[in-house]
């Protein structure tokens, strides 16, 4: 099965790794594109491991999940990415099957050689 992140991928050799704690992600675009896979499989924990410990209590796993399961993730097209920062567009559908686009611009840090997103500014 391709990958849910879109990078031609198979999943078992892209995101499925790192949401499995098998691995964790080498930069901070891999973060991101694994964040988007845990969406679209409906991995609050994973979501909540990988946001940075000055902004989880900001998120609760259950609306994490309910966001995560209330659309249907289409496709992930990241516009740039630097060491620090991706900008993507995440595509879904919504309950009543209505297209739309999440655009955001996401900061992450590295800590003891982790990744951890931080926050995001969105268009």
């Amino acid at each position: 099965m391709e990958c849910y992140c879109n990078s031609q991928k198979l999943f078992k050799d892209c995101c499925e790794p790192y949401l499995k704690g098998i691995m964790n992600a080498p930069t901070a675009e891999a973060l991101m594109r694994s964040r988007y896979a845990a969406y679209a499989t409906h991995q609050a924990d994973y979501l909540l491991k990988t946001t940075h410990t000055s902004q989880r209590a900001l998120y609760s796993k259950e609306d994490i999940l309910l966001w995560a399961t209330s659309n249907q993730w289409q496709k992930l097209e990241v516009l740039k990415a630097t060491p620090t920062t991706v900008e993507f567009k995440a595509y879904y559908l919504d309950q009543n099957k209505l297209p739309h686009v999440h655009h955001e611009f996401s900061t992450f840090v590295l800590e003891d050689h982790i990744w951890y997103y931080v926050d995001g500014d969105y268009y």
